[in-house]
């Protein structure tokens, strides 16, 4: 597909920077809609014949730093900034209006919610701060936000590691040194271990997870640069540096595991967002396959989201005029739209003089177990 295609897929539609989460289940998505200042909470409907979007608007327009996730029972979280609080309510549709549940807030100068939980019924946050790092269970407690762990250093990200919403993933920052992705239990008070550990020195990030396989995600410079990796918990192969997942000029940031290839990690397809100056695209690459598959996208699609069935099609969400609620299926053994970036001989995993020694990743049934960092 050439830059001309490209940059007409992001004139047809109004995909962009708004936001759009998807439950772990796919039942649900949300999002903020509308233009300029007028922007609502709006909730998507996924599972049925037909995506449907259910509009929740209140007595004033939200602000564009709002975020919202849906939970498994169609309401849907938003967090607000209220006077210097954080400040939490459940959505839902009721007659011809919107209903709203306040649920507490929690004072913080950082907070954003984590993904959606793999249970549908809880809401996390995390609120960064100098010495340590909170998560808060923000909707599905008692007795509104509820403190459920302190985990030591600067955290960021967020990849659940389970299916019980039990094992957190976080990229965690002690004293200023490199940052490295632990797991933390939130059943033991936010005990952290050691996740990803490639080199002493090098900044380690997880960016996705998937529970059935094993396959995980992440980022890294152990190579001398930061670059896309791939590795299996519990493996004893070292983390892997697809030379195909190297663009120049272009950010490639995976976004969608397929689910349901237990233990099968290199079966896997992994849908990627391509950013470049002529807009964004899609990418389509099996660890198994040395080889990254770049496709059109729908005019409209919510850049960066999507979901995969287990059947191995992508489901990739769009909103035009035409089109306000709109899902698009892309077969993952379509036509190939752009010549594929074949991984030269050698480059997988990556190696070759220079490259820093990789190490295997804590495999997960052994984070709950050994190497705790007590909380602070």
């Amino acid at each position: 597909m050439t830059a001309v295609a490209f940059e007409r897929a992001a004139e047809d539609g109004a995909a962009g920077s708004t936001q759009f989460t998807i439950s772990a289940d796919g039942t649900y998505a949300a999002r903020l809609a509308g233009s300029g200042d007028a922007l609502f909470p709006e909730r998507w409907t996924l599972d049925g014949p037909e995506p449907y979007a259910v509009p929740l608007p209140l007595g004033q327009p939200e602000e564009r730093d709002a975020e919202v996730q849906p939970l498994a029972d169609g309401r849907v979280l938003i967090r607000r900034r209220v006077e210097g609080r954080h400040a939490f309510s459940l959505l839902y549709p009721t007659g011809p209006g919107t209903g709203e549940l306040p649920l507490g807030g929690i004072e913080s100068p950082e907070l954003t919610l984590l993904p959606p939980s793999p249970d549908g019924v809880r809401a996390y946050a995390l609120a960064p701060g100098t010495l340590s790092t909170a998560v808060w269970l923000v909707a599905g407690g008692t007795f509104g936000p509820e403190h459920v762990a302190e985990v030591p250093g600067r955290c960021s990200g967020g990849v659940w590691l389970d299916r019980t919403g039990r094992m957190l993933a976080l990229d965690q920052q002690l004293d200023g040194g490199p940052v490295k992705a632990v797991a933390v239990d939130l059943e033991r008070g936010g005990e952290a271990t050691p996740l990803l550990q490639i080199t002493d020195d090098s900044d380690d990030r997880l960016l996705l997870a998937d529970a059935d396989s094993g396959l995980l995600l992440l980022r890294s410079n152990a190579p001398g640069h930061d670059r896309l990796g791939w590795g299996v918990l519990g493996s004893l192969l070292p983390v892997r540096f697809p030379e195909c997942l190297r663009l120049a000029d272009y950010a490639v940031t995976p976004f969608a595991v397929q689910p349901g290839q237990v233990l099968m990690p290199e079966s896997c397809g992994v849908a990627l967002r391509i950013d470049g100056a002529a807009g964004s695209w899609l990418g389509l690459w099996r660890p198994s396959e040395r080889r990254l598959l770049q496709r059109s996208v729908p005019g409209g699609w919510l850049a960066g989201s999507g979901l995969w069935s287990r059947e191995g099609s992508l489901l990739l969400p769009y909103a035009t005029e035409a089109v306000p609620c709109g899902v698009a299926r892309i077969e993952a053994d379509d036509t190939i739209t752009q010549p594929a970036h074949t991984e030269r001989a050698g480059g997988e995993p990556s190696g070759g003089a220079g490259t820093p020694a990789v190490h295997r990743p804590v495999p997960l049934q052994e984070a709950p177990l050994t190497g705790r960092i007590t909380p602070g």
